[in-house]
């Protein structure tokens, strides 16, 4: 799919590492504006390869978490480039815990990142996108909001995930006739904390989690990119209220 995004705005939350760097990749591929936001500075967008992508990219450091640096965040998008037109929701993560001894405060700030701040972002965003005529708004999820997914040790993160897919529905329902929301869930992706998580030194491991995908591997952040890009296309223009399950079967 090799649309053009030329003269389109995208914000990809987290988008300056792992499966967010895929996708703003794939977006700035497509000649598509892309605005990154993350807790990490970083001087210019670290998706951006060429001098004419570093011109229509741009990184803000801010934690989503914050009503008011989600609107900093898309304020200097208007200010920067006059529209939006895509919101990708990929911020979010947990390490596993023991959630018998998890401190409330640790659950509660999960739940935050992982589903408070992507409906907040999505209201806001709507509202921006309206001013230009709608966009599209993708949520990425996980197979950890499956019952099975994950297990108790992921278990904010999972309930969050879950809600997330809730929320794309409902917010699909509601505001379709002039923004599509759809949603990406993801199984195992290749990513730095994918390998940390795994511990790369323990082959055993790998071996035994690629073996229970069904295409024989993981995904990368750049396959991820490219489901995202279509899904924002015209050539999904029919699709409002979907997840794709990106998970090699695995789920």
């Amino acid at each position: 799919m090799t649309e053009s995004f030329t003269d389109k705005v995208v914000i990809v939350t987290g988008g300056s590492q792992g499966v967010g760097l895929g996708i703003s990749r794939a977006f700035l591929h497509r000649d598509a504006a892309v605005v990154s936001c993350a807790r990490t500075p970083f001087e210019h967008h670290p998706a951006a390869e060429t001098d004419g992508e570093r011109a229509r990219s741009m990184h803000i450091q801010a934690d989503i978490r914050d009503d008011a640096q989600i609107d900093h965040v898309i304020e200097r998008t208007l200010e920067r480039f006059g529209r939006l037109d895509v919101l990708v929701n990929n911020a979010g993560g947990q390490p596993p815990v023991d959630i018998a001894t998890a401190s409330p405060r640790f659950i509660k700030a999960i739940i935050e990142l992982n589903l408070t701040a992507p409906m907040v972002f999505a209201a806001k965003a709507y509202n921006a996108m309206n001013l230009t005529g709608g966009g599209s708004i993708i949520n990425i999820s996980s197979q950890a909001s499956m019952p099975s997914g994950g297990g108790g040790s992921l278990a904010p993160y999972g309930a969050a995930k879950a809600g997330l897919n809730h929320m794309t529905r409902s917010l699909a329902v509601a505001w379709g006739r002039t923004v599509r929301v759809n949603c990406v869930s993801l199984g195992w992706v290749e990513t730095e904390a994918m390998a940390d998580l795994l511990l790369p030194q323990n082959r055993e491991q790998w071996r035994t989690t690629t073996d229970r995908i069904p295409v024989g591997r993981m995904g990368t952040p750049d396959e991820i990119g490219e489901i995202c890009a279509f899904l924002a296309s015209d050539a999904a223009s029919y699709l409002n209220g979907t997840t794709i399950w990106a998970d090699g079967g695995g789920t």
